[in-house]
């Protein structure tokens, strides 16, 4: 349990963190969400939202037939009532076994046109649904490059692939948390987002940081301090947070800013790291996932004699993040979560029993706290295959694979996806998305 001492511990950034939120959070220019006494606003009013992760947007729109799709998808997600879409900004070309190829930048510009040109197509169109965004901009992890690519391009080509037996757990997340203390790989990385953020769409013509479609500018994809704590640096964690939440703030100061990070999970199981990483004055609001299968708090073939112990670890891990939003004044927003098929399975005839009462259980806690105007804003889950489907038999993905499911390259296709012809799931988010829109009416 979070005490007072450990949120105290990082007093002078909270200290901070109230001036900035004084400071800048006292009205948000109109379409734009932003922060006012702790919690999302938008045009005057409390924003709470459901979501989910359209991590290959950009990718889809990188042809015609993918565009078709990609409307199609769109006008889905919002009849299910979903308005808030967390997307991929950033890929870099990579060694990596299982990086995206092809990828938005390689070591030095220029940058992939077209896979860019998919990301303002996507802003365009989520923009006429009135839809927001959520763009991460780097990753910790190998799916997309990632931070250990940066360090391949900026230390002599040295770099460790997740998963290779020659380097077990966790020698890959330690060497991915070099990143924070290298300023090569940093000025490469910041050089790319100041091209991004200040980027002018070709379909909208806006510059993209004046595009109130983007909601929220995300510092990577799960970025943790380390996976060892004998190897983990927390004071550089810390300090890249803080110094590269603030670079990205005055590109962008009238979109919020948020660091991706898992919570607790993602912070070698530390209440106080969680603190002192959301705590910075130019952070917006705190971030964290829910990964019951990658956490081994359940056996995907014995969903029925586990799930009820996954359930009260939910809510715990849950409670506990909101209990630190309150104490930094800042709303929270469960931005990944996912659960598996019945018995493990991926393919979109296997039912989805126990996902669905997983998914009540979340779209629960955040009803309750909207109802108790409390700090739990939003979820984004993981993620949105609709009508993307595995393309071979092992369910694995192939470079030159166009298909999209939400399940990114490392990880077998349909394992977290959400099919278009998953009728109870969509059931469930749109009876919660209802509810959020009746709870959001105040007499």
């Amino acid at each position: 349990m979070l005490t007072r001492r450990s949120v105290l511990l990082a007093g002078t950034g909270m200290a901070a963190s109230a001036a900035f939120a004084a400071e800048e959070g006292a009205a948000s220019p109109s379409g734009f969400v932003g922060v006012k006494d702790g919690r999302f606003v938008l045009d005057g009013a409390a924003y709470r939202y459901v979501g989910t992760n359209l991590w290959y947007g950009a990718y889809l729109a990188g042809t015609e037939t993918g565009k078709a799709r990609l409307c199609r998808e769109l006008d889905a997600l919002a009849g299910l009532g979903i308005t808030n879409l967390r997307v991929l900004g950033a890929s870099e070309l990579s060694p990596l076994k299982n990086s995206m190829r092809p990828a938005i930048r390689d070591a030095a510009p220029p940058y992939d046109e077209e896979i860019l040109q998919g990301l303002d197509f996507l802003l365009a169109e989520m923009g006429k649904r009135r839809l927001k965004a959520v763009i991460f901009l780097n990753n910790f992890w190998e799916w997309s490059g990632g931070m250990v690519t940066y360090l391949y391009w900026t230390n002599g080509g040295h770099y460790i692939d997740l998963g290779d037996p020659a380097h077990p757990w966790p020698e890959f997340a330690d060497f991915s948390a070099r990143f924070y203390k290298s300023g090569a790989a940093n000025k490469l990385y910041r050089a790319y987002v100041a091209s991004l953020v200040g980027r002018r769409n070709t379909v909208t013509g806006k510059l993209y940081r004046d595009d109130p479609a983007i909601m929220s500018w995300q510092l990577a994809n799960e970025p943790r301090p380390g996976g060892s704590e004998a190897k983990t640096d927390f004071k550089a964690f810390y300090a890249w947070i803080a110094d590269t939440a603030a670079f990205v703030k005055r590109l962008a100061p009238r979109q919020l800013v948020s660091t991706g990070n898992e919570g607790i999970m993602g912070c070698l199981e530390s209440p106080r790291c969680v603190v002192s990483a959301n705590a910075v004055p130019a952070v917006d609001y705190l971030t964290f996932h829910i990964w019951p299968l990658n956490w081994g708090w359940i056996d995907p073939q014995n969903l029925a004699g586990t799930y009820d112990a996954c359930a009260e670890k939910t809510c715990r891990y849950v409670a506990t993040h909101l209990e630190i939003a309150d104490r930094l004044n800042k709303p929270a927003v469960a931005e990944e979560f996912g659960f598996p098929r019945d018995d493990g399975g991926y393919a979109p005839s296997v039912p989805t029993t126990f996902r669905d009462r997983f998914y009540r259980l979340i779209f629960g806690m955040v009803e309750d706290s909207v109802a108790a105007e409390g700090a739990f804003a939003g979820t984004n889950f993981w993620a949105w295959g609709g009508e993307g489907r595995a393309q071979h038999a092992d369910f694995l993905m192939k470079t030159g694979d166009t298909a999209f499911v939400g399940d990114p390259p490392q990880e077998p296709q349909g394992r977290n996806s959400v099919f278009d012809c998953d009728r109870t799931t969509l059931a469930a988010i749109r009876l919660h998305g209802d509810a959020l829109k009746t709870l959001g009416v105040r007499s």
